[in-house]
Order: structure tokens, then sequence, then C-alpha cells
């Protein structure tokens, strides 16, 4: 396995001195976000497709610092009902996949998206229980929706060597391991996924638990981002973890992002590794940065040395005891 980051918390600095602090914290991949979400501040996939020059020198400036591009990261909605926002997710991913293949990046990460309610909504609706009916009404149409946008695409980058990799996260059709199988097994097997455990343990799902499932259908986790949570009792208690409190709000929320180890301990981190090696996953561990205690850098610092101690980098040796 590899530590990797994703650069978008320092989006604010020039690229190569976002590299230059990875590669002097002794990181061997990086994971740049490419449009959408993360923004275009450190790859602009329009601008480096037209140029061959800035192509080269985008790769270059990665390569001659020893890291590795684990991934492009293109986080956005194709679904939205608003066919604008739609059209703009749709060409930033388009224009992604386009990048990665002249560069030889396989993975590219994502959302799955999410439709409205109706071919009349103008705002995307996550359904969360199965009553009244017309919620499943609802979800129904949405599987519809996102299934032949995501078949298509599927063949689209299928010919292309590359794989779509979801991030289960909540607010999109996409987050928890049986969706994200659903979507794979009506879609195609270039329907991968980012495995980010900080999403899953605010819903009561072990991540542990999830990775072991999910490889059961294959290798399907092609990404992984190391990123924490840590529920407050105190609060889930009382309203449960369906949270809409600004993230800011860190004292009445239900739960909030955290630095690696700031959410659970190395015994836990160190169970997750080794259940991604079992499975076969030996890939990028990439930290992204989302703990509204800290400051990028102390988070970035604090993670880096709770996974130096918990990471696996060797291959495995013979087992002389059997």
């Amino acid at each position: 396995m590899k530590i990797g980051a994703l650069s978008a918390a320092w989006s604010a600095q020039p690229l190569e001195e976002v590299l230059d602090f990875f590669a002097e914290c002794g990181l061997e991949t990086v994971e740049i976000g490419a449009g959408n979400y993360p923004g275009t501040a450190h790859c602009n996939p329009a601008e480096l497709n037209a140029s061959k020059r800035k192509r080269d020198a985008f790769v270059k400036a990665i390569k001659s610092r020893g890291l590795v591009l684990s991934a492009l990261s293109v986080h956005g909605n194709p679904l939205h009902p608003n066919k604008k926002t739609a059209k703009a997710s749709h060409e930033a991913w388009r224009d992604a996949v386009k990048l990665a293949e002249k560069i030889g990046v396989t993975e590219i990460n994502n959302f799955s998206g999410l439709p409205g309610g109706c071919a009349t909504d103008k705002v995307p609706n996550w359904v969360v229980a199965p009553w009244p009916d017309d919620h499943l009404a609802a979800l129904e149409y949405q599987w519809d929706v996102a299934i032949k946008y995501w078949k298509a695409e599927n063949k689209f980058i299928d010919k292309k060597g590359i794989n779509v990799c979801f991030e289960m996260h909540p607010n999109f059709l996409v987050y928890n391991p049986e969706s994200l199988i659903k979507l794979r097994k009506a879609c195609g097997n270039r329907i991968c996924c980012n495995f980010d455990p900080s999403h899953l343990w605010w819903q009561g799902i072990e991540p542990a638990a999830a990775i072991r499932w999910i490889q059961s259908h294959g290798k399907v986790i092609r990404h992984f981002h190391a990123k924490d949570v840590l529920v407050y009792d105190w609060n889930a208690k009382v309203n449960g973890v369906l949270d809409t409190k600004h993230y800011g709000d860190e004292l009445n929320r239900s739960w909030i992002f955290r630095a690696v180890g700031y959410g659970h301990g190395a015994e836990v981190w160190n169970d997750i590794i080794s259940t991604l090696r079992m499975t076969g996953y030996d890939g990028a561990l990439s930290i992204e940065h989302e703990d509204s205690l800290m400051t990028a850098n102390e988070g970035f610092m604090k993670a880096i040395a709770l996974l130096k101690d918990c990471y696996i980098k060797a291959k495995p040796s013979a087992m002389t005891w059997a």
C-alpha cells in the first residue's frame, strides 16, 4: 500500500508547492481534483486536453517528485434535475475521462449523482424511508434515471480502460454498499468504489465488514479515502445521526468529520487496512482533510503519523509456520 492525499484542501496554493509539501512529508501518491465539487485549481482537464505541452508539464510535476497520480476526482451530480447543472457535471466528468486516458490514469472518483423524485422536480430528492408509498415511487424513478445514465457511461469508459469509483455518500443514490453493488450489477463492472469509511461510520456501518462484503462481489474497491468521523453520543442519542446543522456547528452536531485517529484509534485503522489487503486491495490510502477543528496541515500531519504506523507497505512473505 501507499500513503497519499487529495490536494483539494490546499487549493489556494499552486500545485507545485503542494506536491513539494507532499513529497517532503514522505507521501507516495497524490489524488487531484479535476472539476465539479473538488474544483480545478490543480487540474483543469479542458485546458490540459487542449495542450500537450501543458499536459506533459502536469505529468512531469508529479513524477519528478517521485509521486504517483492515484486518481482524478470529479465528484458531481450528472443526474441533477436541473438540466444546466447536470450538463455541467457531465461535461466535467467526460473531460476528466479524456484526460485520464491521455495520461494513463485508470481511476476517476465521483458520486453516483441523485435525480429529483419525478420528471418535474427541480431539486434532488434523497429517499430514506419506504413510506408513504410515493417515496418508493420516487426511488423507482431515480433508479431508472441512474441506470440509464451509468450504463451508457460504463460502456464509454470500458472502451478506455477506466473505472469510475463511487464514493458512498448520503444525499446521493449510492450511499451504502447495497446501493453501490445494485448499480454495478445493473450497469457494468467499470462501476467501482472509492471507499471512504467516514461516510459509513456515521450511518452505523462498520467499515471492515463493508469492505469484506463489497469485495465479495469482485475487485470493486479501486481507491480509498483515509478520513475519520466521530459520532457524539450526547447529541446522537437525542436527535439521531440525520443531522442537517452546519458542519461548523461542531458542539451541537451529532457527528463531525475528523482527521485520521481523532474518531477511531490505531486498532480500528489496523483492522481496516488489514481487511483491505485480505480482500485484494493494496492501492493508495489517500488522506482527505475535512476536520473543522484543526488546520489542513495539522490534521494532515496527524493522519500521516497514524497511517505510517498502521499501513502495510511490503508484500507478505512466505508462511514458514504453515
